[in-house]
């Protein structure tokens, strides 16, 4: 997708989780124990408030990868959101979890990331696949993590 001049590449994921809003929340904010159920984000270390720098490792294919996003949203029980970028616009990823109630005891989890920048259809290409399966996974391992 063109967006003006920036070409925008997206991988949108969504999972139903059998769990209250606060519950899905405090597992996804609870980064200490990311490394006990999480697959995909093997740590992250920051705060989580909005303009908190992160130090975020995510694994695939066996592969450990380090990034420093900052945290653009923080709304409690509903939006958790980051950006990432690389120098001189070649590639920044704004990755989003949207927690949306359902009912009392049921949401729906959106997890994507939108990639921007001049490298981005290059790069996007190359990780696309193993990144959308990183996210399945996660999404996976975060229900059985809230619903237990």
């Amino acid at each position: 997708m063109l967006k003006g001049n920036i070409i925008m590449k997206e991988i949108i994921t969504e999972i139903i989780i059998n769990a209250s809003a606060t519950k899905v929340w405090n597992v996804l904010m609870d980064f200490e124990n990311y490394p006990e159920w999480n697959p995909f984000i093997i740590s992250i270390e920051g705060s989580g408030e909005k303009g908190a720098s992160l130090v975020n490792k995510i694994k695939i294919n066996e592969k450990i990868s380090t990034f420093k996003p900052i945290v653009l949203t923080h709304k409690k029980a509903e939006k958790f959101e980051w950006e990432g970028k690389l120098p001189l616009g070649m590639f920044n990823g704004r990755h989003t979890f949207i927690i949306e109630k359902l009912d009392d005891q049921q949401v729906k989890l959106i997890h994507k990331e939108k990639f921007t920048g001049w490298l981005s259809g290059l790069i996007f290409n190359q990780i696309q696949e193993d990144t959308r399966n990183g996210f399945i996974e996660m999404n996976r391992a975060l229900k059985n993590k809230a619903e237990s």
